[in-house]
């Protein structure tokens, strides 16, 4: 195996390349999806505005502001900034949010901020950071990720691996406040989703019952993977980078022990196209793709490589440009003509019959994702996860 440099010198005109095919696209479609909060596209594969509080609403702007910083074009600032305006009235219903502020606004009004000062863009981070401080339970030790009840079921005990990837607002919180207790709240997560979302082999758990009292774990669920005890592939790609990201903020090795550890089952269970399943645990047939759960994992994985050997980081580089260079050939249209960019993104595992309309499908965060994880090959020097 090559070292790192050596991989990426490989492979760096492809990246090239393949960002000009991206900025070529979204530089016609964010002048027609300025007004919208896209979660994915119509029939006709435009941009479908969805409501404000919507978990997956920060991810149009965010992708704007990764576009802008790279490129300086101003358009892509104009909608970054049009898209914090249209959040504004999910942040007035403070008791109608959940965990997912972080995706929702650190990559949005925190990105606005650290980026250009913008003190507005500052206070609705703050806002934000201090509702998923409020979520945590003192007793048991987690951060609950919904509210009350769906249905007849009680979820206000529940945990899920996707909330790693709200933790940075809260380290980023505890330095703009100078208050060490939002990343004690961090880190006292991250330690629970160690200790009871993954498992020994390295695959995760999506969600996680906690008893009340003592935090311990009373029940997994499957979530949006096959069943009890699978592997949605998603779920691995989320614990990949949000370990990671804990890991650099807190310099504390366990969280990137974990990050490897998940990473490693992640590549292991990789088909040979790089293109990854929906589950790694459910039956063969019929095969079911996600593409974004190989957008996050590429952006984890050359976040793993940055921080080991060159050797160790070369494997890790490869495995995330292989599943990139997949990505690219079978799922991308960078056709300026429609607004989906990355194909062949699944919600969830269908195993019932309302779910069929979410499989293989373009989702925001799909582009979000790939286009990140692109610029971190170029060396962009903004990191949305960081402080």
């Amino acid at each position: 195996m090559k070292n790192y440099d050596a991989i990426l010198k490989e492979n760096i005109y492809w990246a090239r390349e393949t960002f000009a095919k991206i900025d070529g696209k979204f530089s016609k479609v964010t002048l027609r999806s300025r007004d919208k909060l896209s979660d994915g596209v119509d029939k006709n594969g435009f941009h479908i505005s969805k409501s404000p509080s919507g978990w997956t609403s920060g991810f149009w702007g965010g992708l704007n502001h990764l576009l802008y910083n790279y490129t300086k074009n101003e358009e892509y600032l104009k909608t970054a900034r049009r898209s914090e305006e249209l959040m504004d009235p999910a942040l007035v219903d403070f008791a109608g949010l959940y965990h997912d502020v972080g995706f929702m606004w650190h990559i949005l009004s925190g990105a606005n901020y650290r980026l250009y000062g913008d003190e507005m863009s500052k206070n609705r981070n703050l806002h934000a950071a201090a509702s998923l401080f409020s979520r945590y339970v003192l007793s048991g030790g987690f951060i609950r990720a919904w509210n009350g009840h769906w249905g007849d079921e009680n979820v206000e005990n529940w945990t899920i691996i996707d909330c790693l990837m709200n933790l940075p607002i809260l380290y980023w919180a505890s330095e703009v406040l100078h208050d060490d207790r939002f990343t004690q709240i961090a880190k006292a997560h991250a330690d629970m989703a160690i200790r009871d979302h993954v498992r020994p082999d390295g695959s995760v758990a999506h969600i996680v019952e906690h008893d009340r009292e003592t935090g311990e774990p009373v029940a997994t669920y499957a979530g949006q993977g096959y069943a009890v005890g699978s592997s949605w592939s998603r779920g691995q790609a989320w614990g990949i980078y949000g370990f990671v990201i804990s890991y650099k903020h807190t310099r504390d090795e366990k969280y990137l022990d974990a990050a490897k550890r998940i990473a490693n089952y992640f590549i292991a269970n990789c088909s040979d196209d790089w293109l990854p399943r929906v589950d790694f645990r459910a039956p063969s047939e019929p095969v079911y793709y996600d593409s974004t759960a190989g957008a996050i994992a590429a952006c984890g994985l050359i976040e793993i490589a940055k921080e080991v050997g060159e050797n160790e980081g070369g494997a890790f580089l490869n495995a995330a440009i292989n599943l990139l260079r997949a990505l690219d050939k079978s799922f991308a249209d960078y056709s300026p003509e429609n607004d989906a960019m990355l194909g062949y993104g699944t919600v969830r595992y269908p195993s019932r019959k309302e779910y069929l309309p979410d499989v293989h499908i373009s989702i925001i965060y799909g582009d979000y994702y790939f286009t990140e994880a692109i610029l971190k090959l170029l060396g962009a020097d903004f990191d949305p996860w960081m402080k």
